[in-house]
């Protein structure tokens, strides 16, 4: 089919995908008006996007390697931009973003604008001149760039490492929708949506991703957007969130001097700053204060079985306290430094929305400052070098359908981006008005459903029944899904942001997935390994390594390794210093070589990984080691420069590219519009 019909086809075809999905949204509605069961409704919207998903995934099955690895090339731009905005808006945008700028207002900016510049740089750098060398995956251009195996193996490595913990960030924010959408444990839910992941990839490879991306990009947006809108309209009249947050925001302000400084919240701070008074006393009193802990608690619990007066909820809670407590030295020390730094944070007077790096001083200010500006870098440099991202450039028809795309890229990705800071100042405004102050034993039903979750808890610990902020905690990835019930919206609502972020979560997954099995199956196994296979053994391993890497993907996340967010900037991180000094100097540096490139791959790769085990808890860490107090997740920020350095250094001390690299980059340098591939005649073979 020629290329102008195809497009107009495709058109045709989602223009009615969206208007059948508004159809849906309002028969649901009509439907629980009627009397739904709320539960039902997640069913629904779980299973028809999961079945939507399947048939895309069915009808794009292939066993030809062009279609199964890019897609046949054909992809036209404004949908390859929507492919790579449902791609790129992963659980940590759809679910984290709004969540991280609730909890740290103004610093959260930090992921918006690295997020979105980050693919100006793709447009500048990097998108063109992997569309005209036209092969399949990342690894695949360090190998013919820099000559031989052992750049794309170490490539490779990077991709997998990188890929591997932003899928496992992807399968977590799953199991959090499905759980709650559906009422299942939450480690049930991360397998329900392994099969939603494993539907959209398996039989069709890049091709059934890409289409299946766009119908989810279709959803998530609408998901996106409808409950703010609404949010808007009850809070402000105005129905356009991006436009009348600002006055939200102002008043907000107003609010939060209020509430800040009242008796009720000093007092409950106050307390907080005893317990963590208390958890130091006992950390620096161990191994003694365990014992002390353990008999004190076993001789309430005889006292309460003792008296006539206690009632039954007074010994469970007393005998689950006994139970809990950290049996060995080592346990107590990690958890009571833990609850120690929950106390002393809730103690701290929080900060106001708008305020640009708080801190309680000069110092403190900085450091919010240069956290701030290392995450930008890092966020910024490691969304141009993502592998998952940079492969969707090998599927348009030519190198200026690549530039297109990266534009209605930037564009999609901008219409959820623009909106996030809107769901922060809304979602805050209704939580500051509405439940602060509230009687807790009154407290909505959302409180409790996503207690169970363990995304939100309250702790009424002064005792007086009534909730202050201080009190309540809620979870950044909370935020996103539960605005509907927190603006007191239908369950229709609720159902259909969860099926927004699931199709975030699957659309990111699937894209990372394939990137993964396609390193493990052409760039290892075929490229290295096996050369002579056939192309249909080249399928069947690379089908095997993805569900092999899902199956393991899922176990992890199912482990709740840590939050979303943090996950997906390590990940970042990585790619930062890992890949994006070999992509920029193999393209624009001629005299950029192979053992540069190798050696600045693995120096940044394990600066950055270092310090992120060093200053991480998660890793046993702490931010006692950190350097400059630069958080864990902005270790790229160090292994950058090193890369860069390195590449440089060692490039000038030892032998210059051959005349065969010198030609093919002399090629790679000057697109040619209609994107033929770079000729890669005695390149590859080295």
């Amino acid at each position: 089919m020629a290329q102008p019909a195809f497009n107009r086809r495709l058109k045709i075809l989602y223009a009615g995908f969206a208007v059948g999905l508004v159809l849906f949204i309002l028969l649901l509605a009509g439907a629980e008006r009627l009397g739904m069961k709320p539960r039902m409704i997640g069913y629904v919207f779980m299973f028809a996007t999961l079945a939507l998903y399947a048939s895309i995934g069915m009808m794009s099955r292939t066993a030809d390697m062009v279609e199964y690895y890019v897609a046949g090339r054909r992809v036209p731009a404004l949908f390859n931009g929507m492919a790579t905005g449902a791609d790129w808006m992963s659980a940590a945008s759809f679910i984290g973003m709004a969540g991280t700028l609730y909890l740290d207002g103004y610093q959260g900016l930090a992921f918006v604008i690295g997020w979105t510049g980050g693919f100006c740089l793709v447009a500048l750098l990097l998108a063109p001149y992997l569309r005209k060398f036209g092969q399949f995956t990342i690894p695949d251009f360090l190998g013919a760039r820099y000559g031989g195996n052992f750049a794309r193996f170490v490539g490779a490595l990077v991709t997998i490492l990188a890929s591997f913990i932003y899928v496992v960030a992807q399968i977590y924010g799953i199991g959090l929708i499905t759980s709650r959408l559906i009422g299942v444990e939450f480690e049930i839910g991360v397998f329900v949506g392994l099969a939603g992941i494993l539907v959209c990839s398996f039989l069709g490879g890049m091709r059934a991703v890409t289409w299946t991306q766009v119908a989810q990009y279709i959803i998530l947006i609408i998901a996106y957007m409808i409950p703010v809108v609404i949010l808007s309209q009850k809070v402000t009249g105005i129905p356009v969130p991006q436009v009348m947050y600002g006055s939200v925001l102002e008043k907000l302000g107003v609010k939060e001097r209020q509430l800040f400084d009242s008796p009720k919240e000093v007092e409950v701070r106050r307390l907080y700053q005893a317990r963590a008074a208390d958890f130091e006393a006992k950390l620096a009193a161990l191994p003694k204060s365990l014992a002390v802990e353990r008999r004190m608690l076993a001789a309430r619990v005889e006292a309460l079985k003792e008296s006539t007066r206690s009632s039954a909820r007074e010994v469970f809670t007393a005998e689950r306290a006994l139970k809990d407590l950290p049996r060995s030295e080592a346990e107590a020390r990690i958890r009571w430094d833990a609850a120690k730094r929950v106390a002393a944070e809730k103690a701290e007077r929080p900060q106001a929305h708008a305020e640009a790096y708080p801190g309680k001083d000069k110092a403190a200010a900085e450091v919010s400052r240069r956290n701030f500006i290392a995450l930008v870098i890092c966020l910024t440099i490691g969304t141009a070098a993502l592998p998952h991202i940079l492969m969707r450039y090998y599927t348009t028809a030519s190198v200026r359908e690549a530039r297109t795309s990266v534009v209605w890229g930037l564009f999609f990705i901008s219409l959820l981006y623009f909106t996030a800071p809107a769901y922060a100042v809304f979602a805050k405004w209704s939580v500051y008005n509405d439940l602060v102050g509230s009687a807790i034993d009154t407290l909505p039903n959302w409180i409790v459903s996503w207690g169970k979750v363990g995304l939100v808890k309250v702790e009424d610990i002064n005792g007086d029944g009534i909730l202050q902020l201080a009190e309540l905690t809620l979870h950044s990835d909370v935020i996103v899904l539960a605005t509907p019930e927190i603006a007191g919206l239908p369950y229709v609502i609720s159902g259909l942001v969860a099926a927004g972020g699931l199709a975030a979560a699957l659309s990111t997954a699937d894209g990372l997935l394939l990137t993964i099995a396609n390193a493990l199956a052409h760039d290892l196994y075929y490229k290295m390994i096996a050369p002579h296979s056939s192309a249909q053994r080249r399928l069947v391993i690379s089908k095997a390594m993805l569900l092999a890497v899902a199956m393991v993907a899922t176990w992890v996340a199912s482990l709740r390794p840590d939050n979303i967010l943090f996950m997906v900037g390590l990940a970042f991180s990585i790619a930062a210093a890992g890949l994006f000094p070999a992509l920029v100097c193999g393209v624009f540096w001629r005299r950029a070589n192979r053992s540069g490139a190798i050696l600045g791959m693995v120096a940044g790769l394990s600066l950055t990984l270092y310090y992120a085990v060093i200053t991480h808890p998660f890793f046993g860490g702490s931010m006692a080691a950190a350097w400059f107090d630069i958080q864990p997740i902005s270790s790229g920020i160090f292994g950058l420069p090193l890369g860069f350095a390195v590449i440089v250094i060692v490039s000038l001390l030892t032998r210059e590219p051959t005349q065969d690299v010198q030609h093919f980059l002399e090629n790679l340098r000057y697109p040619q519009m209609r994107g033929d591939p770079v000729p890669l005649a005695g390149v590859v073979k080295r």
